[in-house]
């Protein structure tokens, strides 16, 4: 970024155009005193920042800590919600170099603004995009509002934004609606349509939480380089703080709706000064922590007392696993699922989910299964509960096959292998109290029979879990989502289960919860020797967690290997992409990534067009690697 820039980049008076130095720049945006509410709950709290030109600002914060709400009250979107800006002032700087309220616009006004000088990109393009009007359509509309172009001007436009975006073949896209794209190109949509009348200020409001680590990369980059060519400011919303690192400029900590803290993102990292911002870095798991370890290990973080940081957890190597015989054999596995028929009830294209997959779990051991959506992670561990067929290979449980076991025998397996989703809300019924939802594998499995016993049960786990036993009556509405992923952690444990898999199940959380229930996993580990299999597309995590890893591409295992082994000396080209998409929370350590374009390619194939799998290859004792690259293409 040069030395200089223009006071107004869009203006064309002589004296706007002086450049001045960056430090005596006025900011773009100016937000003074704002408070808003929802009812009479005070949201965000008597918050000012400044942006300034060219430059990004992180606002970071767990889940109810005010971020998204004040980047709604900017625009006053909150005027179509619940919220109410109570007081205060949001300033921007004009192109012409005036500077207006825009809590005090009309709405006619106001509509300029939204879209003509900030721009927006929201955290879920699907519910932002209008489904039933191609993407190029809802491009131009932006244009047709915010800028003077006309006719075949606009559907020019509209490419040019398509490839700056770097989508490929825009004249195809733009006759596309949005549910037939994948979640990186809808969201690549919405930052298109967010730079259509080239703002000076973008919003962007988690636009990377909901996407594989690979997306988020190309998402992250593109933007960064945008940004470069047109020298805009950024309002950055996340909770990742690996994200941060990679990309903001300041950062801005918020907690209980007011912020607590703001610096630049150097200062940040190394020199914390806020409790909150202590407790919150000190529970971020960081790529490359684990190097030169064989074992996973448990570390101590902080968490909140009230006002005070409280450091918590041990330090302890997590020597669990025992490789003498194991629980689980999956061999040969393949799942595939019929998706097209032609009029007659005729088969013609199948997904293969997952392709001749071979691996083992052991006791205490936690195996991490990683990849993109799509990669068939997840069909694995619902074809080891039993709730997929698989098409074709053997799963056997302590040496019997499962296809050989009786109904009784499947039934009580089920209590032997519990499942951890990723979303704790979805996955507890909302009419149940939790100690009903606890105590309903004890009943379904006939463990205990005395009433008074399955509530001491009950509460024992519930204790287990770090909560308390008066939660039994208590329904999942009345909890947060940390809480009621550790509800689901011990209806998993009720009975006393030898494998857990795990779903995404941290995905979802903010950092210090995130940190809680890893270290809740860990800790049941160590008591119980239960084995893991961890369902995940965060690398980070991986690295804590595991003991060995498996990479999977396109439902097939390209690496599989210790968990040293895999982050050290990763062999596949998917293995080292995954890796170097990883952002890295450290704002020493930007560096450049492997870039990946394009989209993981569909497993839908026509029947008669099986994909080819290729041998695995050992380079090192428990280290596999696909003997072919065509796998990956």
């Amino acid at each position: 970024m040069s030395e200089a820039r223009l006071i107004s980049m869009g203006s064309t008076d002589g004296a706007a155009e002086k450049l001045m130095p960056p430090d005596t720049q006025p900011p773009i945006l100016s937000v003074r005193n704002l408070q808003v509410a929802f009812g009479q709950m005070r949201v965000v709290k008597d918050l000012s920042f400044d942006v300034m030109p060219g430059r990004t600002l992180a606002i970071v914060g767990e889940s109810g800590s005010g971020k998204s709400v004040t980047a709604l009250s900017i625009l006053r979107l909150t005027d179509f919600t619940a919220g109410a800006v109570v007081s205060g002032e949001v300033l921007l700087r004009r192109r012409n170099g005036s500077v207006t309220n825009l809590m005090q616009l009309s709405s006619h006004a106001l509509r300029q603004v939204r879209g003509g000088e900030v721009g927006m990109v929201f955290q879920e393009p699907m519910t932002s995009l209008n489904p039933v009007i191609p993407v190029g359509d809802q491009i131009a509309e932006a244009l047709r509002l915010h800028s003077a172009l006309v006719g075949n001007q606009v559907a020019s436009r509209s490419k040019e934004l398509l490839k700056l975006v770097r989508l490929p073949d825009a004249d195809r896209l733009m006759k596309n609606y949005p549910h037939q794209l994948s979640g990186g190109m809808r969201q690549r949509v919405m930052i298109a349509m967010a730079l259509a009348s080239s703002p000076r200020l973008i919003i962007a409001d988690e636009p990377t939480t909901a996407l594989d680590v690979t997306i988020q990369a190309q998402i992250l980059t593109i933007m960064k380089d945008l940004q470069t060519e047109t020298d805009a400011s950024v309002v950055f919303i996340t909770h990742d703080m690996g994200v941060v690192a990679q990309i903001a400029d300041d950062v801005m900590v918020m907690w209980r709706g007011e912020k607590v803290e703001q610096n630049s993102v150097g200062e940040i990292f190394d020199h914390p000064r806020h409790p909150y911002t202590k407790a919150m870095l000190s529970s971020v798991p960081r790529l490359g922590d684990g190097a030169n370890r064989r074992l996973p290990l448990r570390l101590p973080f902080f968490v909140m007392t009230g006002d005070t940081p409280r450091l918590v957890g041990e330090h302890r190597e997590q020597d669990t696993a025992d490789y003498s015989k194991p629980i689980v054999e999956v061999e040969n596995l393949t799942t595939r699922f019929d998706v097209a028929k032609t009029l007659f009830g005729k088969v013609t294209h199948r997904v293969h989910a997952v392709e001749n997959i071979s691996f083992s779990i052991y006791p205490g051991d936690t195996l991490a299964l990683v990849g993109e959506s799509g990669s068939g992670k997840s069909t694995v561990g619902r074809t080891l509960q039993q709730l997929v067929k698989p098409t074709s290979g053997s799963i056997r449980f302590r040496g019997q096959d499962l296809q050989d076991m009786t109904p009784a025998e499947q039934r009580t397996l089920r209590g032997k292998i519990q499942y951890i989703f990723q979303d704790p809300f979805s996955s507890l019924d909302p009419r149940l109290t939790v100690g009903y939802s606890v105590a309903e594998p004890i009943l379904v499995h006939r463990l205990i029979r005395e009433p008074s016993a399955i509530q001491e049960r009950v509460a024992e786990l519930l204790e287990q879990v770090g909560l308390s036993p008066a939660a039994i009556n208590r329904y999942p509405h009345e909890f947060s989502g940390g809480q009621r992923q550790r509800i689901c952690i011990a209806r998993a444990l009720a009975s006393k289960p030898e494998l857990i898999i795990a779903d995404e199940s941290v995905s979802a959380l903010d950092v210090s919860i995130q940190a809680q229930i890893l270290d809740l996993f860990m800790e049941i580990q160590e008591k119980s020797k239960v084995a893991y299999l961890f369902v995940t597309h965060d690398m980070a995590v991986v690295e804590k967690i595991a003991h060995r890893v498996a990479v999977m591409y396109l439902g097939q295992i390209v690496e599989i290997g210790p968990r040293q082994s895999i982050f050290e000396s990763p062999q596949h080209p998917y293995t080292r992409r995954l890796l170097s998409a990883v952002p890295v929370a450290d704002p020493s350590q930007r560096c450049s990534t492997i870039r990946l374009e394009g989209e993981i390619p569909s497993p839908v194939r026509r029947v008669g067009h099986d994909p080819i799998t290729s041998e695995m290859v050992e380079v090192a004792p428990w280290h596999f690697v696909a003997r072919s690259e065509a796998v990956f293409v």
